[in-house]
C-alpha cells in the first residue's frame, strides 16, 4: 500500500472553503439526479455518492466536511423535491454535515500517513457516524409520521452507510494526489 500525506502551509483557506462549496453543490446535483439504483422507488435511491463528505472532511478539513454535507443535503432535498423545512434544514443537514465534520476531526492528511490499517480506522468512523446519522434522520421521519423509524433506519442505512465505508477509504488517496497537484503549495485545512 502506498504511503502518502498532504502537507498544508499557513495562511489559505480560501481554497478548502472554495472548494467545500464546489463539492457541497456537486453532492446536491449527484444525489438527485445520479442514483440509478431507486431502493424505494421515487423516495430512496442508493447514493453512490454519500461518499463525498466524509471525503472533503479529511482533506480539506472539518468545516469544509460539515459545509459540503450541509448544504449538498440542502441542495439534493430542493432537486429532489424532499425538502420539509423542520427536517432538511435541522436534522438532515445537521446530521448528514456530522458525517463529513467528524471524519476531518479524525484523520488529518498532513499528520496521516493513509496506509491499510488507517484505511480501515476510516471505513470504521464513516461506519460509525454513519449509524448515528440514519439513526437520527429515521428517528425524525418516524416523528413526522412519514416512514416507521426501522424502515428508514434499513433503507436509508444502506443508502448512505455502504457507499461512505467502501467510497471514502477507496478514493481517499487519489483524492489526495488530485488534490495535491490541483494546489501544490499547499493551503490550510478548513
Amino acid at each position: 500500500m502506498q504511503q502518502t500525506t498532504l502537507s498544508h502551509s499557513d495562511g489559505n483557506t480560501l481554497f478548502p472553503l472554495v472548494l467545500s462549496i464546489v463539492a457541497a453543490a456537486a453532492t446536491g446535483v449527484l444525489w438527485a439526479y445520479a442514483n440509478p439504483i431507486q431502493l424505494v422507488p421515487g423516495v430512496i435511491q442508493w447514493r453512490i455518492f454519500a461518499f463525498l463528505p466524509p471525503l472533503i472532511g479529511i482533506l480539506l478539513g472539518w468545516r469544509s466536511g460539515f459545509i459540503c454535507g450541509y448544504l449538498g443535503t440542502i441542495v439534493w432535498s430542493l432537486l429532489a423535491g424532499t425538502f420539509i423545512p423542520a427536517h432538511s434544514l435541522i436534522v438532515d443537514g445537521i446530521m448528514v454535515g456530522l458525517t463529513g465534520l467528524a471524519p476531518g476531526l479524525l484523520f488529518d492528511p498532513a499528520k496521516t500517513t493513509f496506509d491499510r490499517t488507517v484505511l480501515v480506522k476510516i471505513a470504521l468512523a464513516c461506519l460509525a457516524v454513519g449509524i448515528v446519522m440514519v439513526a437520527a434522520v429515521s428517528a425524525s421521519l418516524a416523528y413526522l409520521g412519514i416512514f416507521p423509524f426501522w424502515w428508514a433506519f434499513g433503507y436509508i442505512g444502506l443508502s448512505d452507510i455502504v457507499p461512505m465505508v467502501i467510497g471514502t477509504p477507496l478514493l481517499i488517496v487519489p483524492a489526495m494526489k488530485i488534490l495535491k497537484s490541483a494546489h501544490p503549495a499547499g493551503f490550510k485545512r478548513f
